[in-house]
């Protein structure tokens, strides 16, 4: 079997998974292979990400790592079989991976949270936001990488123009709303964007406002990525080298509750929309 030069984050995921499920359970990979008439190398290999499982291996897996959540493992088995190609494979070779890897972690998601603090999270952005802000960019892209970066992000906004759209929820520090991005016509074309799609039965705005006390220890941006089953979310940060996927369960509930916090702490979804309004009026 051919192995895969570079798992996407869903091939990761179902093999970190399967590693955690053989751990749990106190197996080696030797004793895990002989279960299923497999060797060593390829229960390596699968839970690498390198190579795929089948369905009845997976579920042989499940049921001798003694797993009892049927739902989760029903889950794993769509990760292991699924074989959707979606829009983001054309930009495979041309685009970093990650940009790639959360296109696809959005297509599969049942739901979607973002916390933002200085930019207007890629789902909301306008055209000429996003294009600011990869001009912004050092070193310096070339215009046909910003040009695939900015197409790219567009089209991410497909979960939210479907037909059967994902349940988005932004958590938007004020700051990320004064701050202009591309100018001040653009700016004002960023803000009346939030404004029509907070209008959205699916989506929900809600502004962290300036005002607001003690709240320095709560400022974690994020993107929040509901999976068919909670021990399947991720969350997915920026780091110095590029985007970090998060998946241990610890970590999600840490994130959840921070969330969550953050939530609680910013103004309703009316309350937000006239600031916005009154935002909008003063650039």
């Amino acid at each position: 079997m051919v192995l895969r030069r570079e798992p996407t984050a869903r091939q990761m995921r179902l093999a970190v998974e399967l590693r955690r499920l053989r751990d749990a359970a106190g197996l080696s990979a030797r004793e895990a292979a002989a279960l299923i008439g497999a060797n060593r190398v390829q229960i390596s290999h699968i839970e690498s990400g390198l190579t795929g499982v089948s369905e009845q291996r997976l579920r042989r897996l499940a049921s001798h790592y003694a797993c009892m959540d049927g739902e989760f493992v029903d889950a794993l088995v769509i990760l292991a079989t699924d074989r959707t190609r979606g829009w983001w494979e054309e930009y495979r070779g041309l685009l970093p991976t990650s940009f790639l890897d959360l296109s696809e972690l959005e297509y599969h998601c049942t739901y979607r949270w973002d916390v933002d603090f200085l930019h207007v999270p890629g789902l909301l952005q306008t055209e000429g936001y996003a294009r600011a802000l990869f001009s912004c960019r050092v070193p310096e892209l070339p215009e046909d990488e910003l040009e695939l970066r900015v197409r790219h992000r567009m089209q991410r906004r497909v979960i939210l123009e479907q037909p059967e759209p994902v349940r988005y929820e932004v958590l938007v520090h004020e700051a990320a709303l004064r701050i202009r991005v591309g100018g001040r016509a653009a700016s004002q074309a960023q803000l009346a964007r939030i404004l029509e799609l907070s209008e959205a039965d699916h989506v929900t705005v809600r502004v962290i406002p300036f005002e607001l006390d003690d709240f320095a220890d709560i400022t974690a941006a994020m993107v929040y990525v509901g999976g068919p089953v909670s021990k399947l979310d991720t969350v997915v940060r920026d780091g110095p080298h590029g985007a970090l996927f998060i998946d241990s369960e610890a970590q999600l509930g840490v994130f959840r509750t921070l969330f969550r916090r953050v939530e609680a702490a910013s103004l309703d979804p009316t309350r937000s929309r006239d600031l916005i309004h009154r935002l909008t009026k003063r650039l």
